[in-house]
This record gives structure tokens, sequence and C-alpha cells, in this order.
């Protein structure tokens, strides 16, 4: 009988060993699961694209660059090839967002004021009307602006492709700064996200003065108007 009584304490100590270190076990092991979880899911919220939750944000567009949302539903910052690339993209995306904002304040000015001393033949309030008077009267205009936009195509392709190779020289950076504005570092960040910002709304706003123009005949202001009346 004593034999049987030191027998079973420890048979008991144990047992009670064995469950406190079970539960222990398993408290524990459930707090990685949870972390891992989170884990996942802040990764998987990173990768998504900001302006399409439901696709994978492209590799690329890690949101360093001004307007930059992850949108690439055709995957063109992948490119890489025939001289095309994301640095490439976003060149040509400031530069057509620059023209389209000179375009449409243009064409509202030039229906609100009248033409450019000269160009006093386009008087039509319709955009392509009055480029279509122009060629008719003075080609040589339209000749000389072409010319210029090889110019400035030339060298914007000079400093596109030197800054690409060197890496010191920003997508649209022509080093003009005459308010000192790339001082401040926080203000120049906003200023860059508006000009995208602008520009991109340009473009549209161009579009659908050239597209009402064409369709209905009138100028874009007129256009504006019909929708009041």
């Amino acid at each position: 009988m004593p034999i049987s009584r030191k027998t079973k304490a420890p048979d008991m100590t144990m047992k009670v060993a064995l469950l406190f270190a079970a539960f222990f076990a398993s408290a524990s092991a459930f707090a990685p699961v949870q972390q891992n979880a989170r884990t996942q899911t802040s990764l998987f919220a990173e990768e998504m694209s900001k302006a399409l939750p439901f696709m994978k944000r492209p590799p690329l567009l890690d949101g360093s660059m001004a307007g930059d949302f992850g949108f690439d539903p055709l995957g063109l910052s992948e490119i890489n090839g025939v001289g095309i690339d994301l640095y490439w993209l976003a060149e040509a995306e400031i530069k057509h967002c620059r023209l389209a904002m000179m375009a449409a304040l243009g064409n509202i000015w030039v229906e609100a004021y009248g033409p450019a001393p000269g160009c006093e033949m386009a008087s039509a309030k319709n955009q392509m009307d009055a480029f279509w008077q122009l060629w008719d009267v003075h080609p040589q205009y339209i000749a000389a602006g072409l010319i210029g936009i090889m110019f400035v195509e030339a060298f914007s392709g000079i400093a596109t492709t030197s800054g690409r190779e060197s890496g010191m020289r920003a997508p649209g950076d022509f080093g003009l700064n005459p308010f000192g504005y790339a001082e401040d570092s926080p203000r120049l960040k906003k200023f860059k996200e508006q000009e995208i910002a602008n520009g991109r709304l340009a473009m549209f706003a161009a579009a659908g003065q050239i597209m009402q123009g064409m369709t209905t005949g009138e100028g874009a202001l007129e256009n504006l108007a019909s929708v009041f009346n």
C-alpha cells in the first residue's frame, strides 16, 4: 500500500503538469496564427491598386510618382522595349497634360475674346472650323507651328533620353522655377500632384471641346450655354 500511494502521487502530479503544459501550449499556438493572418491581410491590402481595388498594384507603380494611384489595367508600366518604359510614359503624360491645359483654356479664350492679331480670318466659334479658316488663308502659320513642334520635340527627346540614362532628372523637369517653388519640397510635391490632376482633366476637356464642336458646329461656351437654355 505505501508503494501504491507513492506511485499515485507522482502520477497525479504528472497529469496536472501535462494538463497545464497542454493548455499554455495551445494558447501560445493560436497567437502566431492571428499575427500571420493580420500580416497577410496587410500585405494583401498593400498589393491592391488604389484606383482599382479589385486588381493588384503594378510592381513599378509604388506611389512615388505624382498622380500614381496604381491605375494600369493594360500593364503599360511594365513595357520596357523600343525605347518605351515607365519614365518615357510619365514624360509623355506630363507633356500632354501641359499641352491640354493650354488648349482647353485657349479654345475658350479665342471664343470669348476673338482670335489673335494676324489671325482675324479664324472667326468661327467652332475650334475645328477656325483651324481650317486659318489654313485656307495662312497655311504658312500652320507649317511654322509644325516646325516649331519639331524643334520642341527634339529638345524634349534629348532631355528625356539623358534624364532616363542618368537618373538625375525627374520626368517633365526642365529646370523652370521662376518663383522658387522647387526649393520647398512639400509645396513642390503638392504642385506636382495638382499639375497631374488638372492636366488629366484638361485632356478630357480639350477632347470634349473638339468633339462637341465637330458634332454641333458650335463653340465650347455656346455648347455650355445650350445646356441651360
